[in-house]
């Protein structure tokens, strides 16, 4: 009997260490840390329900009441690929590749969780740009979808993909269009086709060049005939007559021993006795 009152604890104790674990429990029950890129939105049981008018929680540790909740979100940008079947505007089946950057705002983190919920990626992401892509690419033939449009119809498609999540709590940063399969034989249509054009237009700038030349060809010889016939009209026979003098006379300063007779055949100088 006196072994067995040497083993109780003082009664004073025994509370301390009732209040220790049972704030041991509420401080493991209220600890929530949130991750970095990440917020939580907190939801208070009696105090009514998801807190919209307030800031999302932000990366760290936070100590809040054991009753209530927090929904932890990852509020930096995030990729969506999406491959869907689409129909071209003359109904031929097109597989369209696409991504899509986004993510949600963080100041209507709470708006988002409580209208949308935590899947709001399968709610309205997903369905916003297959939307999108089927009306932007109902616009074009698939000739336009394969070649020249691409940059277009990526911009057309961000366009309307963010004007249906405007007011969706989402912040979309951009739509790509990685890769537009069409059916094998319009492809090898369409693919013959643009070869026909690139030889079609090569051929015309043969044609082009040539034409050039023989442009440049006909105006040099017109200058050149042209040039002939102002030298020709203006070459008199005394011009003639004086010009070759005057190369006679040139001829006749060498030393060379020559005898020199004026008055020639033509009227012009004879040069005799050339050693």
């Amino acid at each position: 009997m006196a072994q067995q009152q040497q083993l109780q604890l003082p009664k004073g104790l025994i509370g301390i260490i009732a209040i220790v674990i049972v704030g041991l429990i509420i401080i493991t029950k209220s600890a929530v840390t949130i991750d970095s890129g990440k917020a939580g939105v907190l939801y208070k049981t009696f105090g009514g329900g998801v807190v919209t008018d307030e800031p999302a929680m932000g990366e760290g540790f936070h100590i809040v009441a054991p009753w209530n909740k927090v929904y932890i979100y990852e509020v930096r940008q995030q990729e969506l690929f999406e491959k869907m079947k689409v129909l071209s505007s003359n109904g031929l089946d097109i597989i369209l590749e696409t991504t899509a950057w986004y993510m949600p705002k963080n100041e209507d983190l709470g708006k988002l969780h409580q209208e949308k919920g935590e899947n709001y990626l399968d709610r309205i992401i997903k369905p916003a740009l297959r939307s999108a892509a089927r009306s932007v690419v109902g616009r074009y033939t698939p000739e336009q979808l394969y070649s020249s449009k691409r940059d277009i119809i990526q911009n057309e498609i961000f366009d309307e993909t963010k004007k249906i999540l405007d007011n969706q709590y989402i912040i979309l940063n951009d739509v790509l269009v990685r890769d537009v399969t069409l059916p094998p034989t319009i492809k090898d249509a369409i693919e013959r086709k643009l070869k026909q054009e690139q030889e079609s237009l090569e051929y015309e700038f043969r044609l082009v060049t040539a034409s050039k030349e023989a442009e440049k060809v006909r105006i040099e010889a017109q200058g050149k005939a042209d040039a002939n016939r102002i030298l020709s009209a203006s070459l008199t026979d005394k011009i003639l007559q004086d010009k070759g003098i005057e190369a006679t006379l040139k001829l006749a300063e060498s030393p060379n021993t020559k005898v020199v007779v004026v008055g020639g055949k033509d009227g012009l100088p004879l040069i005799l006795g050339n050693n």
